[in-house]
């Protein structure tokens, strides 16, 4: 089997989150040692300007980033797919998960949705629409978000406090659907 090719399929997989070398060691079954030169060949590979990717070590843990001197491209691309596009349901979902149950990480909102959220997420950043705020006290110390001050503009609020009731959108007892129900479709005895 290509060690190489799974290292470089499990950086990606792993994404923001990245892995330490303890992990690799213990995913791909080898030493450490043989970690790190796997590591050395593929961000060797990475280095050329013909790829848009490299290796870093960030955090204690190795992470597929994109190369700095693409930034302004990266930015366009983000900044020109929101403008164009509009927010899309998951862009509108995770943003009402990140008002209403602020300051919140990436993967409490991924449990929220039961899905990931990290690329419509980065791109709500790069829109300023929600910002990091601060790290969790929970293992690995993942990123806080909240809602910025342009959200309140975009959504034309004053403030937080202007934001709908989360109630209202909440079902209501299941009773009163029941009876609603049971009250509009009686059946006849005719």
């Amino acid at each position: 089997m290509n060690l190489l090719g799974v290292l470089e399929g499990v950086l990606f997989v792993v994404g923001d989150e990245g892995i330490t070398l303890d992990e690799m060691s213990r995913i791909l079954e080898i030493s450490k040692e043989e970690v790190k030169d796997l590591l050395l060949v593929l961000k060797e590979k990475y280095e050329s300007e013909e790829r848009g990717l490299r290796i870093r070590y960030l955090g204690d843990c190795f992470k597929l980033t994109t190369k700095e001197e693409h930034k302004s491209f990266y930015q366009k691309f983000l900044t020109n797919t929101l403008d164009q596009q509009g927010l899309s349901p998951a862009a509108l979902e995770i943003l009402a998960i990140v008002a209403y149950n602020e300051p919140i990480t990436r993967i409490e909102i991924d449990e929220m949705r039961g899905i990931s959220s990290s690329f419509t997420l980065r791109k709500l950043v790069a829109k300023g629409l929600i910002k990091e705020c601060g790290k969790s006290d929970l293992p690995g110390r993942p990123n806080l978000y909240k809602i910025t001050k342009e959200f309140l503009d975009y959504f034309g609020l004053a403030s937080k406090e202007d934001l709908p009731d989360i109630n209202d959108f909440l079902p209501q007892d299941e009773d009163e659907h029941k009876d609603l129900f049971t009250s509009i479709y009686k059946e006849s005895s005719e």
